[in-house]
């Protein structure tokens, strides 16, 4: 059927994004039980943790109503943990750590911390047991009724309900990552201070941890070299470090990119100093922007690991020898695009895996195979609807290199007719240091079944190429970031690119969300090249970022634009806010009111500028989200949303539009 691009109705709705959907998360395993787990939108966006037994029956291990979240660093991650067949969790609603007997699901919960005195005002996460199971040690954040800035500090929790505290770090701004040994008597953990981030500038530290909660001998472990700006090529120096874990024998293994890639290193039990056990131009590591991510795993004497290279990630194995032998296939149609929560599991891992055409998928893994044990729902799709992307490396800004991954219009029931060609879909993605999903996401299938063309660009600061690539966007986020998107939208049209067809240079469009819809924003003030635009919670004012967000990110401006209030007048010029009167594109703001992360002023004021220069806009508010949308009912109308927006703007009619 032969139907111009936009116009070709598809099976992939907005409702289909949240049907029956599960997002798989953080898994554990807890002797032969495996235990994960579940986003679910159709629940109201609620975290709920499953377990898995022994005979393959799978069950809630929390009631109905709980979710399983913590708002530390606003981002959250880690909020549970399970040890012996109990499961202790921050519950959302008023953020205690409670500990929970799942085979007794009728008994209330016991709580292990007290009731804050400002709501939600006492904050844990990413946290392990002593081996003797009287203490929870995990991450506490404070939040101070007279809104100073939170106070983070590691806690020893006792487990028996007296709501005993024992605070054994307190100084540094941020603390993540506690892991306990082995034999319970050491304790391993990561720390920075502002104005670093967890992918900046960190520090591992060691210590005693006496049987009475308490830790004594803190040391750090030896830090790599500070070499001079001319030995490294111009960059930053500083050291990363992500994932500090013990062997069954107590020796601490960890990931740093001390020699500018993540790779995994074992800390000598001698010198502790750091013995280097991966090399080359891949990352084990990614940015830790939540707690309990899992990326490696400890079998035995050897470690299975996940490697980001060329921005997709393949498992493999580093054995004792020091040789990496890959494994796949890890799904059951396709080798996996994404891998994480990496578990140990017998003589093999568990983890999450993901393809261009799969969902994220509960694998087990062993040198002799894969075995699928959960499934986050059945699609009930043909793979033909599934785009499968080329990773694409192009020419930016001061003749540097950028990258994407570049989806043609794919839809098995239509063509578009032979002189037309498609309307170009460009995703900036948040962070912004982060990077491109790869894997399969029915968010870009929607628009690719549609007819458009759609660019996930990996811009200069995203993760996964190596620590001076990650920093690349030091000092120039809202320049750089957007001369890659630019960039990308040209090298598509132009006919250069080698992998896709020619896109239509006049139906250009850009969407992004959080840091992506600053970069949005900003494509469309200072430029001219994109027809239309599409921001979810982005950000205007960089001046009133700096004094509205929260603490996690309070000084991250510092390094992506410059100090303040020292740079003002950077920030005033990169500001979009600043600049309406240069903006003239058809603009869409998507903006949840309890966002704490850009607060809703952002989008007012923008909005308010846009209405005073007759901009085309519209603003569509969620009063019941945060920082993303998680809830069924508001994913579907922001995306139905955006399709009518960019329909009108590009002059077609699409099939599922009112």
């Amino acid at each position: 059927m032969a139907l111009s691009y936009g116009s070709w109705p598809s099976p992939i709705t907005a409702e289909l994004l949240v049907a029956g959907a599960a997002s798989l998360g953080e898994v554990l395993v807890d002797g032969e039980e495996i235990w994960w787990a579940e986003s679910r939108p159709e629940e109201g966006g609620r975290t709920v943790v499953v377990r898995r037994d022994v005979d393959g029956t799978v069950t809630d291990a929390v009631p109905t109503g709980i979710d399983v979240r913590t708002g530390v660093h606003e981002y959250g991650g880690g909020a549970w943990w399970v040890a012996d067949g109990v499961l202790y969790h921050s519950d959302r609603s008023d953020e205690r750590l409670v500990r929970r007997e799942p085979s007794q699901p009728t008994v209330e919960p016991l709580a292990l911390t007290p009731m804050p005195e400002v709501p939600r005002g006492l904050r844990y996460a990413d946290g392990r047991t002593t081996p003797d199971g009287h203490w929870f040690v995990c991450v506490r954040e404070t939040h101070a009724a007279d809104g100073l800035e939170s106070a983070n500090e590691l806690v020893a929790v006792a487990t028996d309900g007296s709501h005993r505290v024992q605070v054994l770090v307190s100084g540094p701004d941020f603390v993540s990552s506690p892991r306990v040994s082995p034999d319970g008597r050491r304790l391993a953990w990561i720390q920075w201070n502002h104005p670093e981030l967890p992918w900046d500038d960190t520090e591992l530290w060691v210590g005693e941890l006496e049987r009475n909660g308490r830790l004594s001998g803190a040391r750090q472990i030896t830090p790599c070299r500070k070499s001079s700006s001319t030995e490294t090529g111009g960059h930053d120096t500083g050291e990363s470090f992500a994932q500090p874990e013990w062997r069954a024998d107590g020796v601490l293994h960890v990931v740093t990119d001390r020699d500018g890639w993540w790779h995994l290193y074992r800390v000598d039990p001698e010198t502790e100093t750091l013995d280097r056990l991966t090399a080359g131009t891949f990352e084990v590591a990614t940015a830790q922007w939540v707690f309990g991510l899992s990326r490696y795993a400890l079998v035995g004497d050897e470690i299975w690991f996940a490697r980001r290279e060329e921005g997709v990630d393949r498992l493999a194995v580093l054995g004792s020898d020091g040789t990496i032998t890959a494994v796949e296939p890890l799904t059951t149609d396709a080798p996996a695009t994404s891998v994480g929560s990496v578990a140990a599991y017998g003589t093999g891992v568990v983890l999450l895996a993901a393809s261009w055409t799969t969902e994220p998928t509960l694998v087990a893994v062993t040198a002799n195979g894969a075995e699928v044990l959960q499934r986050a729902r059945d699609l009930k799709l043909n793979s033909r609807w599934l785009p499968v992307p080329k990773h694409v490396t192009f020419p930016t800004s001061g003749g540097e290199q950028a990258h994407a991954f570049v989806y043609s219009p794919t839809n098995p029931d239509c063509e578009a007719p032979p002189d037309e060609q498609p309307p170009l879909m460009v995703l900036v993605h948040g962070g912004p240091t982060s990077s491109v999903r790869p894997q399969m996401q029915l968010a870009v299938a929607f628009w690719t079944s549609r007819g458009f063309a759609v660019a996930d660009v990996d811009y200069r600061g995203s993760t996964g190429y190596g620590r001076p690539y990650r920093h690349r966007l030091r000092g120039g986020w809202g320049v750089l970031d957007v001369d890659d998107c630019l960039a990308a939208a040209r090298y598509l049209s132009s006919g250069d690119c080698p992998v896709s067809g020619q896109v239509d240079a006049d139906r250009l469009a850009i969407r992004g969300g959080s840091a992506g819809g600053f970069t949005v924003l900003a494509a469309l003030t200072f430029h001219d090249v994109f027809a239309a635009g599409a921001s979810r919670y982005g950000i205007a004012d960089l001046a009133a970022l700096t004094a509205d967000t929260h603490k996690f990110e309070a000084r991250y401006l510092d390094r992506l634009v410059g100090r303040w209030p020292e740079d003002e007048a950077v920030y005033r010029e990169r500001s979009p806010i600043h600049h309406v009167d240069q903006l003239a594109t058809p603009l869409l703001l998507l903006q949840g009111t309890e966002d704490r992360v850009v607060p809703p002023s952002q989008a007012h004021a923008m909005a308010s500028a846009l209405r005073h220069r007759d901009v085309p806009f519209k603003l569509i508010e969620f009063p019941d989200e945060g920082h993303g949308f998680r809830k069924a009912a508001n994913v579907v109308q922001a995306l139905e949303a955006e399709l009518a927006f960019f329909a009108d703007r590009f002059g077609f009619k699409a099939a599922d539009c009112d």
